[in-house]
């Protein structure tokens, strides 16, 4: 029987920075720490202080080479080792500065 390899759309990169989530609970914004682990245009893996839950829909503002990235993400998987967070509707633009950042590790 042959292995089957999850193959992934975007180049991942070690990347290793603090990050500030936002997350709206009931109309009040918590905001919680943590620090990257990698990156690519699909979105990152992190540790992180709060306890999310697969599902949740966080703003993630992490520091790229030139530019803070704000951008909104949904929580994929997660376990009490890193959380893995897929980016929604980033722009062009901040899809070029992420593939900047992936490139020049």
């Amino acid at each position: 029987m042959k292995s089957q390899r999850h193959v992934r759309r975007y180049r991942r990169s070690l990347y290793s920075v603090p990050i500030t989530l936002h997350k709206s609970v009931a109309g009040v914004v918590r905001s919680s720490q943590g620090i990257s682990l990698d990156i690519s245009e699909g979105g990152l893996g992190a540790l992180i202080s709060s306890d999310p839950k697969v599902g949740d829909r966080v703003q993630i503002e992490v520091q790229l080479r030139e530019h803070l990235l704000n951008a909104g993400a949904v929580l994929r998987h997660t376990s009490n080792i890193r959380s893995g967070f897929e980016f929604l509707e980033l722009t062009t633009e901040q899809k070029v500065q992420i593939a900047r950042t992936v490139a020049n590790k």
